[in-house]
Formats: C-alpha cells, sequence, structure tokens
C-alpha cells in the first residue's frame, strides 16, 4: 500500500503579498529594537502603524512602553 502526501493547494498572489509585507514589517520592528516576538505581533497586526512603531523607538522610548502605547 502506498502513502499518499498531501499536497497543499497553491498560494494566491495576494497570500503570497500578505505574506511578503508581513515579512518585512517584522524586518523593520526588528532592526528598529523590538524583540522578535513583539516584532511578529506588531507586524501582524494591521491597525498598528509601523511608522509610529518605530518612531517610538527612535525618539528615545523603551519597546516595552511602545507597545502599552500601541495597543
Amino acid at each position: 500500500m502506498a502513502i499518499q502526501t498531501p499536497i497543499a493547494p497553491p498560494r494566491s498572489r495576494r497570500e503570497h503579498e500578505r505574506e511578503a509585507v508581513t515579512s518585512w514589517r517584522v524586518e523593520r520592528l526588528a532592526a528598529a529594537g523590538y524583540n522578535a516576538e513583539a516584532a511578529l505581533v506588531l507586524a501582524l497586526d494591521r491597525d498598528v502603524d509601523l511608522h509610529l512603531a518605530v518612531s517610538l523607538l527612535e525618539r528615545g522610548c523603551p519597546p516595552d512602553t511602545a507597545l502599552a502605547i500601541l495597543f
């Protein structure tokens, strides 16, 4: 009896673009100074203003305080 491996359906262009944007947001947030977990949480929440999140750290706000402000 052969084992059949399920094949995932191909991702749509929209899904691919969304993943690329999320990846870019994570990279930008991590480069600004957020830890990996915080960067991912912020990147996935489209209601979070990326520019504000980065700006807070650039102006000297500690990451934990910035997270409290953003959420």
